[in-house]
């Protein structure tokens, strides 16, 4: 079984664009979504996947992921998808081991940028980069497919975010 362990935060400010990759333009929405498991259909540049995700424990949670063809992928987030299509630009920052993911929201999540990173185990110790702001790993409001079903939290892309991360 595929697990993923993961933790996200909010980000302040952009001294990460500094150590940032060139970014890859992703677009999701999701077929199911609700009681606890997702599917989801992504498409990033010249690639596509669904993924299934069951219920969180901690910061653990099953996942599933599958190549599929890009026609494929667009055809389903055209036709299937139920919701807004998600889009956002994520972008990798390096920082020792780990894989940093900085997703910046566009569309109906203008405003908020999120960082993800992917541990290999619960208790693995972490470095916070100085640009890593309050972490929302345990709040559902940040999920991608809560994102997509209720919109971002009024307080990651209100004014006063804005001001914070200038």
């Amino acid at each position: 079984m595929g697990i993923e362990i993961e933790r996200k935060f909010l980000v302040i400010g952009e001294n990460w664009r500094a150590e940032a990759d060139d970014g890859s333009r992703i677009r999701q929405a999701y077929l199911a979504n609700g009681g606890g498991v997702s599917i989801r259909v992504r498409r990033a540049d010249d690639h596509a996947w669904i993924t299934v995700k069951g219920e969180r424990d901690g910061i653990a949670r099953p996942e599933f992921e599958y190549e599929i063809p890009c026609a494929d992928a667009d055809e389903m987030l055209t036709s299937l998808c139920a919701g807004p299509i998600l889009e956002k630009v994520r972008y990798r920052v390096m920082r020792g081991a780990l894989v940093w993911e900085i997703d910046v929201f566009e569309g109906v999540a203008s405003g908020l940028v999120i960082a993800e990173v992917e541990l290999a185990s619960i208790d693995q110790s972490l470095d916070r980069p100085e640009w890593i702001g309050d972490e929302v790993t345990h709040d559902r409001r940040y999920r991608n497919a809560a994102i997509a079903r209720d919109g971002p939290p009024c307080e990651a892309v209100g004014p006063a975010r804005s001001q914070a991360a200038s």
